[in-house]
């Protein structure tokens, strides 16, 4: 396993902009599958987006394309979230999650590593 650390939240106006860091230590990084993953309340967790451990393959879920941008750092052990015109329904906790060998996965299962999640909040 790895131990991630999600950074970058925090309240936002609708149209606005954040990008979420997730620093990972413990294991070869550039062998995990890398999956932000977000839960409103009362909601079950989504997959947000997806990046292979080759950089080659990524997935992004129908509500996020063209507005999120998922991306790795193998150098520094980072993928990042950048999450461009944010609406209110992006709002929930955002969680980064690895998953060793994974090809482009969405689902939460598969990954064996979870991050403690970072609170994105959208006012409209």
């Amino acid at each position: 396993q790895v131990q991630l650390v999600e950074s970058g939240g925090g309240l936002v106006q609708a149209g606005g902009s954040l990008r979420l860091s997730c620093a990972a230590s413990g294991r070869t990084f550039s062998n995990y599958a890398m999956g932000w993953f977000r839960q409103a309340p009362e909601k079950e967790r989504e997959c947000v987006s997806v990046i292979g451990w080759s950089n080659s393959r990524t997935y992004y879920a129908d509500s996020v394309k063209g507005r999120f941008t998922i991306s790795r750092d193998n150098a520094k052990n980072t993928v990042y979230l950048q999450m461009n015109n944010l609406k209110p329904e992006d709002t929930a906790v955002y969680y980064c999650a690895a998953g060793r060998g994974l090809g482009v996965t969405t689902t939460p299962l598969a990954y064996d590593s979870w991050g403690q999640g970072t609170q994105v909040t959208v006012s409209s």
